[in-house]
This record gives structure tokens, C-alpha cells and sequence, in this order.
């Protein structure tokens, strides 16, 4: 499998700016380890949605959706569990 491609969201650069420096790095690497297995161990699908997914890092998540014709992987959101599933 080629390496995907990693777009992200408008949403999701200011959501990651906002995220304490604690978190962030971690949260960095599992974004860019995406880009070699977009269907990590504990990744799960968004019921109601075609190709969407979120990974879990600490008490963040991180949803994305995956491109596999394209071979990209597009960040949508990325928050704190409470608040990422709420529009």
C-alpha cells in the first residue's frame, strides 16, 4: 500500500492549535503515522457516514476521512471527546 497523502481541514488547524503542548505531540505523530495505515488498531467508522473514521489519542479524537482512489487521508475535526462530535 503507498504512503496516503494527508489534507487537513480549516476546522481542524485552528482545533489543533488550541490543544495543550502535553497532547499535541502525540497527536501529531498519529496523524502522520495515518499516512502509512489509514485503519490503525482501534480505529473506528462513524455510523451514518460513508469513509469516515476517528482514532482515539488520550482523551482527543481525531476524524478523518479516507480517499482510497486518491490515495489521501482529509482531517476533518480533531478535539476533546466531549465537545468533536457536536456540530
Amino acid at each position: 500500500m503507498g504512503k496516503y497523502k494527508i489534507l487537513i481541514s480549516r476546522t481542524a488547524e485552528k482545533a489543533i492549535n488550541k490543544i495543550p503542548k502535553s497532547c499535541l505531540t502525540k497527536i501529531l505523530a498519529a496523524i502522520s503515522a495515518l499516512s502509512f495505515d489509514p485503519f490503525p488498531d482501534g480505529h473506528r467508522k462513524l455510523k451514518g457516514y460513508d469513509d469516515i473514521y476517528r482514532i482515539r489519542v488520550q482523551n482527543y479524537r481525531i476524524i478523518y476521512e479516507v480517499f482510497t482512489k486518491e490515495i489521501i487521508i482529509k482531517i476533518l475535526k480533531v478535539g476533546h471527546r466531549k465537545d468533536v462530535y457536536r456540530n
